[in-house]
């Protein structure tokens, strides 16, 4: 199985990220010094623990749009009723205005107390007519004002959860921050020949996690075929790769994870959740072996990543800050769970 739209597969292969050129020994660290390999694992556990991070600001993000979205919803709601209101009150003083010409009874009345039995008969009709008018415009004003009391209620419950994603918004913002600022700092205490030396170590971790991966035969009954919507998202996805990661983005000149996942299967017609954590809980789960491409790959036991099949044991993903939307293998990373967005 090849898909032809990712860059660099041959048919009927499992990919593995190239193995990193031999390179001198690092010499051993200084005693109370980390090496190398201990600094490699301190930033990836630090972008890691800003990736958590980032999931739940784009989740605190998705559902402060939907609260400010469901607020306007509701003033218009207000405005309306507010103008069916006036118009109902306009409706009762011309009545009661009426009644007064008239000396105080309706019209109705006065025909009801005649002495002419066709105008009783027809003045008993036409009083019970007003007399349920007159209770169907209390009753519409009744109900259109208990109405408005609950929008009241509704948009302050809603102001309330807007406050609360808007400090979810903040304390995740904050945290990942400080991740990202930690992890920079340990990068750039490096010289230039360990930053190198940081990216083949990489490389060779990701190496050996998708070899030990494939070791098991995870691939050997993997043989699905991309829907053509899962063809678009592929081809959108892979036309992505070198361009940076950046938390929160979403396009067009840079992503997050899932923000380069949700983009794709937009631009494949199919609108997915935001975040990798929601992806996991609302789109429909797949077996491994039943894996194709266009699937979802979620991966480590808190789902703070996500990536997209492309066949052949590939996925392509925006690893993290420092780094670009590539391919990579699919085993390079602990995998969660599988799923389909176009099930």
């Amino acid at each position: 199985m090849a898909i032809l739209t990712a860059p660099g597969l041959v048919p009927g292969t499992a990919y593995a990220a190239p193995g990193a050129p031999a390179a001198p020994l690092t010499p051993a660290p200084a005693p109370g010094t980390k090496s190398l390999e201990q600094v490699r694992k301190e930033i990836e556990d630090l972008y890691r623990q800003a990736g958590t991070a980032t999931d739940a600001y784009n989740l605190a993000e998705a559902e402060t749009k939907a609260q400010s979205d469901k607020i306007v919803e509701i003033a218009r709601l207000v405005v309306a009723g507010q103008e069916r209101i006036s118009a109902l009150k306009g409706r009762a003083g011309a009545a009661a205005r009426a009644q007064y010409r008239s000396g105080g009874l309706p019209a109705g009345a006065k025909l009801a107390l005649s002495e002419d039995p066709n105008q009783f008969l027809d003045g008993a009709g036409r009083l019970r007519q007003g007399e349920k008018a007159a209770s169907d415009l209390l009753t519409e004003l009744d109900r259109t004002q208990n109405d408005l009391n609950r929008y009241a209620q509704d948009a302050s419950a809603h102001w309330a959860t807007l406050e609360a994603n808007r400090l979810k918004q903040e304390a995740s913002k904050k945290q990942i921050e400080e991740k990202i600022k930690a992890a920079e700092e340990l990068e750039n205490k490096l010289e230039a020949e360990e930053k190198a030396r940081l990216i083949q170590l990489e490389q060779e971790a990701q190496y050996k996690a998708q070899t030990a991966w494939l070791s098991t035969g995870a691939m050997k009954d993997v043989s699905g075929t991309a829907t053509d919507a899962g063809k678009r998202a592929v081809q959108f996805a892979t036309a992505q790769i070198g361009k940076p990661y950046v938390w929160g983005a979403v396009g067009p000149g840079s992503f997050d994870c899932s923000g380069l996942t949700s983009q794709a299967w937009l631009a494949a017609g199919r609108p997915i959740p935001r975040t990798s954590q929601e992806q996991l809980r609302l789109l429909p789960k797949v077996a491994l072996k039943d894996m194709r491409p266009g699937d979802l790959i979620i991966y480590f036991d808190d789902a703070s990543h996500v990536a997209m099949y492309v066949g052949d044991g590939a996925m392509v993903h925006a690893p993290r800050p420092g780094r670009s939307v590539t391919l990579a293998g699919a085993g390079s990373m602990p995998i969660k769970a599988v799923v389909r967005p176009d099930a």
